[in-house]
Order: C-alpha cells, then sequence, then structure tokens
C-alpha cells in the first residue's frame, strides 16, 4: 500500500482524562457510568450519533434472556437499564426477565441518562483513527476524527469497548479472529422494523420464528420467490404500537474490521428488508400486507470479529463446568449461540447446538483476567472481544453479560487510575469484587469466601460478603 505523509503532524491534545472509554455499545456505556461514578474523570468517545450500539443504532428487537431460568443474573448496572427500558414500554410485562422487546428510540435516552447522570463526558460522531503506544506496553495517546478534526485524547487508563478490540490491537495486542482453522467469521445480521403492522393479526397468526415448522418463513423459502431471502432464521418482536422488529436472515463474509466489507454488507442488507416485507405482505397478509420498511439499522448486526488474549482463556470446558473464579466479575448462563457457514444454516433446522444448554439455575464465571490484554499494561478490555475461545465468545457476546461487564471494567479502570504507575494487572479483584457487590451485582461467594464468612460468623462477627448478592 502506498503511504502519504501529513505535511504537519501536531494536532490538538486533551490529556486531562482519568478514564477513556472507546465504543458506546453496552459494555462501554457501564463501563464509563461505572469510572464515572468512582471519582475517576471519564470521556467515553462514540463513531454514532447515539449511545447503545445493537439494542438502538443495531435495531436488535429483544434482550437476549436476562435470567438463569430461575433468578436474574445480570444485575447492577445491567439490571437499571433492563428495568428502566422496561418500565417505559406498557406492553411488557414487569416479572419478564427473558426475550423482553426492546423500544431502540427509549433505550437511547436510558444510556444518556446513565452516562450523563453518572457524571461521565459524552463525544459523539468521533471515530478511532489510531493508537499510539510506547515500548512498555502501554497506550499514550488515540488519535481520533470529527467534526472538530484530528484530536489526540490521553488517559490514564483506557476501557476498549469497540467490540473488535480496535484499541488492544492496534496497541500491539494479541487477538485471535474467527474460525481456527479457516478463519471463518460468523455471518451478521442487518436489522430492520416493519411499521403499520396488525397486531392482532400478527399476535394471533402463526409463529413467525424459525423455530415453528410451519411459520410462514418455510413456505417463502419454498417458493423460490424471494432469491434474496437467505434462510430461515427470523427472529421478531413486537417493539412498539403496530411496529415489528426483526432479527432475520444472515449475510455471509462480512468483516466489520473491513471498511468496504461492512460497508457492501449494508448496502445489501437494506435489500434484504425490502424483500422480508413484500414476502411477509404476500404469505402473511393479515398481519403485514399494509405494512412498510420503517427503518433498518444504522449498524451491522456483528456477531464477531477479534478477540484478545488475555492473561486467562476462558474454555469450552470452563462453560460445559459450570466453573466459578476467584477473581470473576460476573456470570453467564446465555446458550453457547454460533451462527454457522452458508451451508450449515441452509440446511433443514439450521446448525445443530453440540454444546448442551444450562438448566435452571446454571451459569458459569467470567475471570477479570480475562478483560485484560496480555501485552499492554493501561488497557482493559469488555465485550464481545475478551479473552475466550471461538465457542464461548458465541456465549459471553450478548448485550446483558456484555453490561455485566462493561461495569467491572468501568470499576477497574477508576481503580487502576489511582495508581502511581496505572497497572489493570495489578487491580486488587477481591476489592473490585466488593465494590460489585456493593452496586448489586450477582456474585455467589467463592469457596474461600464462603469458609472465611462461615468462620467470621463461628467467632460472632459479621462475615465479609455474607450475603450471596445484595
Amino acid at each position: 500500500m502506498n503511504s502519504y505523509r501529513m505535511r504537519s503532524n501536531e494536532i490538538p491534545l486533551q490529556d486531562s482524562w482519568d478514564v477513556i472509554v472507546v465504543g458506546g455499545g453496552p459494555s462501554g456505556c457501564t463501563a464509563a457510568a461505572a469510572a464515572a461514578r468512582e471519582g475517576a474523570k471519564t470521556l467515553l468517545i462514540e463513531a454514532t450519533s447515539s449511545l447503545g450500539g445493537m439494542g438502538t443504532s443495531g435495531l436488535v428487537p429483544a434482550w437476549c434472556p436476562f435470567s438463569d431460568l430461575e433468578t436474574m443474573i445480570y444485575r447492577g448496572l445491567a439490571m437499571k437499564v433492563f428495568e428502566t427500558l422496561k418500565a417505559k414500554m406498557p406492553h411488557v410485562s414487569k416479572d419478564a426477565m427473558d426475550w423482553v422487546p426492546i423500544e431502540p428510540e427509549k433505550l437511547k435516552v436510558v444510556y444518556d441518562e446513565l452516562v450523563q447522570g453518572a457524571g461521565a463526558k459524552v463525544q459523539f460522531m468521533t471515530q478511532l483513527g489510531a493508537v499510539d503506544t510506547d515500548e512498555d506496553g502501554n497506550v499514550t495517546a488515540l488519535i481520533t476524527a470529527s467534526k472538530s478534526g484530528l484530536q489526540a485524547l490521553k488517559a490514564k487508563v483506557y476501557v476498549d469497548c469497540t467490540g473488535d478490540a480496535d484499541v488492544a490491537a492496534w496497541a500491539g495486542a494479541e487477538y485471535l479472529k474467527g474460525d481456527a482453522d479457516t478463519g471463518e467469521l460468523m455471518p451478521a445480521t442487518h436489522c430492520f422494523t416493519l411499521g403499520n403492522v396488525d397486531e392482532y393479526a400478527y399476535l394471533h397468526g402463526p409463529m413467525l420464528h424459525n423455530n415453528n415448522k410451519t411459520s410462514p418463513i418455510y413456505d417463502i423459502l419454498g417458493s423460490g420467490r424471494y432469491p434474496l431471502i437467505p434462510d430461515a432464521h427470523i427472529c421478531n418482536n413486537i417493539i412498539a404500537p403496530r411496529t415489528v422488529g426483526f432479527n432475520a436472515g444472515h449475510l455471509w463474509e462480512v468483516d466489520n474490521t473491513d471498511v468496504l466489507s461492512i460497508s457492501e454488507a449494508l448496502m445489501q442488507g437494506r435489500k434484504l428488508a425490502a424483500a422480508y416485507r413484500d414476502a411477509l405482505a404476500e404469505y402473511q397478509p393479515a398481519s403485514f400486507g399494509n405494512s412498510f420498511v420503517a427503518n433498518t439499522g444504522s449498524l451491522m448486526g456483528v456477531r464477531e470479529t477479534r478477540r484478545i488474549t488475555g492473561d486467562y482463556v476462558l474454555s469450552v470446558d470452563d462453560y460445559v463446568s459450570r466453573r466459578s473464579f476467584a477473581d470473576e466479575i460476573c456470570r453467564n448462563s446465555y446458550f453457547i449461540d454460533i451462527h454457522g457457514t452458508e451451508k450449515e444454516e441452509k440446511q433443514a433446522g439450521g446448525k445443530q447446538e453440540v454444546i448442551k444448554r444450562y438448566g435452571p439455575g446454571e451459569s458459569h464465571g467470567i475471570p477479570y483476567r480475562c478483560l485484560t490484554p496480555r501485552s499492554l499494561k493501561n488497557v482493559l478490555v469488555a465485550g464481545r472481544s475478551i479473552s475466550c475461545v471461538r465457542e464461548v465468545q458465541g456465549s459471553v457476546r450478548v448485550m446483558p453479560v456484555c453490561l455485566a461487564m462493561g461495569e467491572a471494567a468501568g470499576i477497574a479502570s477508576a481503580m487502576a487510575a489511582v495508581q502511581p504507575l496505572p497497572n489493570v494487572h495489578a487491580v486488587d479483584t477481591i476489592s473490585l469484587r466488593r465494590r460489585l457487590r456493593e452496586e448489586g451485582a450477582y456474585l455467589p461467594l467463592t469457596e474461600a469466601e464462603a469458609a472465611a464468612s462461615a468462620a467470621a460468623t463461628a467467632k460472632g462477627g459479621e462475615g465479609s460478603g455474607g450475603n450471596l448478592y445484595h
């Protein structure tokens, strides 16, 4: 590739921040809110014009489950976001915890108020352009581009919530990407909404979801009349009056770290949304005959790109064993949800699950060490690009657990920022877990904590962390 040298390399510098969070999706919002709540001077930069990522700009129509089929396990700021939005949606049951619809415009405001209310500053329409580092494993500055031009932003600690591990990767951190043998990435989905839907007919007609073997989607595919519609995947929810949100279909060979790839996919996705509208209007006219494409996501629904190599790599055995960790910062109960290759998704029944789903009350821990890039000192990573094998990434990539990871990363970044030489690997995880519990996180006692609590109780003391959660 040819190179170009700018005439002037001097650009404005902001260097007063304790913590800079990059990426305003679920993990970025809770990371920024938590860091600011801990007293850190915090800046959140976001490439789009709103917070929330896939739940807002991406138009994902529903939350993945917040429960382990018995109790809510994504608590703290995650629960605050979830319950605040739910209270603004009258058609959603107050007791609902799993597959709850999302009204994106209302969720944008929920995130605005969360981050602003905690005291963090937000800078929209700001694209990360480069990461500068020193020889000791420290990020020294971020180079950004916005309507204010090029800027250098400097902080003591950086939290990478880009979803693609851009900060960590550009700083030289080790990472993996896609399938270990082929490099293939999970397909993307371009979510969309249809307006002017007949709600009664939709609710009382055939279930559209591909789990229903009599869903009209199978008639649509069998007709051959809509060749753009690739497969049977068609999750959908009423997200607002007469409005149905769709997480439907797959787009293969989409790489969110390649600007041309994602640009082409967005244009293809808009064509696909129109095809779904026309097909549903023909095959389910009572519900969709008068519908229209109200919106398509301004973000592509990307499931997978880079995964950092951290101090610990969460394994399939950890998931299958429902493992707990002394330094775990949240629990996770979502199933291994890997969307397959084009051949796998187009076969009858779609890609088959290999790893059995959890039963009621079952979950695994995510250790803090999965958030710490092995070769970087002042960078944390939260969200779908944490340190794990690909199979486990298919579980930890969804919004509830990203919210929980973000809060932990935010608290940890504030703790690291007050160190004389900030080092995220040196954060006291006992203190981190205590702060998370104080803020309502679901963190069952480890064996060592349970033993210490029992010993303290036997001596007549109060015990440390005697409650499973607050």
